[in-house]
């Protein structure tokens, strides 16, 4: 029996889980020597590795003009590790100094940058495709706004008995910035494109960012003080963001997608979600103060603000799509005319008196073989234009198929009408019509029926057929009208 062998990973892959090896590593290390200095040491060199790999990504690996995100993204890794050194810092040389409030600059500007990062990533992946995913993204991010208030600022209002001390704006701040990230990454998410590995390793990486600051917030609460090993968890997320960054696929991340028109039942349920958050928080929590009860509603009237808009553009979409089905179920796309399936129903609705117009073109197999088909599209497209503008505007002008057309009037004056627009219709029709540099020429042969009583359609379109072959047998580039309607006309029956 033949070996079974594995199939080896492409490099890229290979690439990818040692760097992955490589991130797990220092963070295990960084958590086991957590609150010592062997453990700063681990963390900052792990970190300082992340940032001159996010800036290599940057500016070795992308192209001039994609280089804006990936810069954003860099930037974004320095800022937190300056934030995290001047933190450590102060922790170990000046224990007594309080820095809060201007060393968390570079952590809140580290957020707004990998935002707008992540943010200009969806923009050039959606291309024109933005308003259904920035509708779905706003709905969620309230959702998740509302709930990151409760369990993050709401305690440290209680705390400080209601008051917006400085350390409330700040936890304010945080909260805005994982709002932020959580907003962009889900503008990316929901917008059409690829999900590879790369979006899935920087969704990983914005959940694990969040899912810190959510455990930095909600630690202290359950009486745990030494925080310190979090920074395993801190250099992981970060990491992640920079092995999307220097993956081979990353082009995927801005890379456009194609348009996608249905919504996803994941969608309705993900958005059903946000909408019940606000009305479910203040349910649970019946004794807030007016002020936050006031905020909940808000958020709920925001929510569903955003969900009618989102299936009101779903529904209008659905509305553009079915009228253009109809259109393109009632006329010629070549030409714009209506096709054979409108002819058929404005028959059944005929009058005595209507006349038919039964049009074939003579000579245009002879433009097809010696100019080709792009040539006879251009002249079916001219004669068609021509026809249009030689009847009056309840006559309905319809394309039959390749070079028949038909027109149907409704009550004309055989004398006053009919004779002179079939002499106006040859007369359009062999007007030359220029394409290519050269003068296409075709000529056409009409055949005439006028509606009586009891005609069917199927008799009129018969009539009015074999009147146009009787015009070719005739000598082509002519007209015939098949009977009078009446015994009294007196009038020529070709011409």
């Amino acid at each position: 029996m033949a070996s079974l062998r594995t199939r080896p990973l492409p490099p890229a892959a290979r690439r990818t889980r040692l760097m992955l090896a490589g991130a797990v590593l220092a963070s295990v290390l960084t958590v086991v020597t957590a609150g010592s200095p062997a453990g700063e040491a681990v963390y900052f060199t792990g970190y300082a590795a992340v940032c001159a790999a996010a800036w290599w990504a940057a500016l070795r690996l992308a192209a001039r003009d994609e280089r804006r995100p990936w810069l954003m993204l860099a930037a974004a890794q320095t800022c937190w590790l300056i934030g995290d050194l001047v933190a450590s810092l102060f922790y170990w040389v000046f224990p007594e100094s309080d820095p809060t409030g201007w060393m968390d600059a570079p952590w809140l500007a580290g957020y707004a940058a990998i935002g707008a990062s992540i943010m200009l990533m969806a923009r050039r992946r959606a291309r024109g495709q933005l308003r259904e995913p920035l509708l779905d993204m706003l709905t969620l991010a309230t959702a998740a706004a509302l709930g990151m208030w409760r369990l993050l600022v709401v305690p440290a209002l209680r705390e400080s008995g209601g008051r917006y001390t400085a350390g409330v704006w700040l936890d304010t701040g945080y909260l805005l910035g994982d709002v932020l990230i959580v907003a962009a990454v889900l503008l990316l998410v929901l917008s059409p494109g690829t999900r590879g590995t790369p979006t899935r390793l920087l969704v990983t990486a914005a959940g694990t960012r969040i899912v810190t600051d959510l455990s930095y917030g909600l630690l202290p609460l359950m009486n745990v003080e030494d925080l310190s090993p979090m920074g395993g968890l801190v250099l992981f997320g970060n990491a992640l963001m920079v092995i999307a960054a220097l993956h081979p696929g990353r082009a995927e991340l801005t890379r456009p997608g194609p348009a996608v028109r249905t919504l996803h039942p994941s969608r309705v349920v993900f958005l059903g979600l946000a909408l019940v958050t606000a009305p479910t928080i203040a349910v649970a929590e019946a004794s807030l103060p007016t002020g936050q009860r006031v905020t909940m509603l808000l958020a709920t009237v925001a929510a569903g603000a955003f969900i009618l808009t989102r299936f009101t553009t779903a529904v209008r979409e659905q509305e553009r799509a079915e009228r253009l089905l109809s259109y393109q179920a009632a006329y010629d796309p070549l030409t714009g005319l209506a096709n054979r399936r409108t002819f058929t129903g404005r028959l059944d609705l005929r009058s005595a008196g209507d006349a038919l117009f039964y049009i074939d073109l003579d000579g245009f197999k002879e433009v097809n073989d010696t100019h080709g088909h792009d040539a006879g599209d251009a002249l079916l497209v001219e004669i068609a234009r021509r026809l249009r503008a030689a009847v009056r505007e309840e006559d309905l002008v319809v394309r039959l198929g390749g070079d028949e057309f038909a027109l149907l009037c409704p009550q004309p004056s055989v004398h006053a009408d009919v004779i002179p627009l079939a002499e106006r219709l040859l007369r359009a029709v062999a007007e030359p019509v220029r394409y290519g540099g050269h003068e296409l020429l075709v000529g056409a042969s009409i055949g005439i029926a006028v509606a009586g009583e009891d005609t069917t359609p199927g008799e009129l379109l018969r009539t009015a057929d074999t009147a146009m072959y009787e015009a070719k047998r005739a000598g082509r580039g002519r007209w015939v009208l098949a009977e009078p309607p009446s015994p009294r006309d007196s009038l020529p029956l070709a011409g």
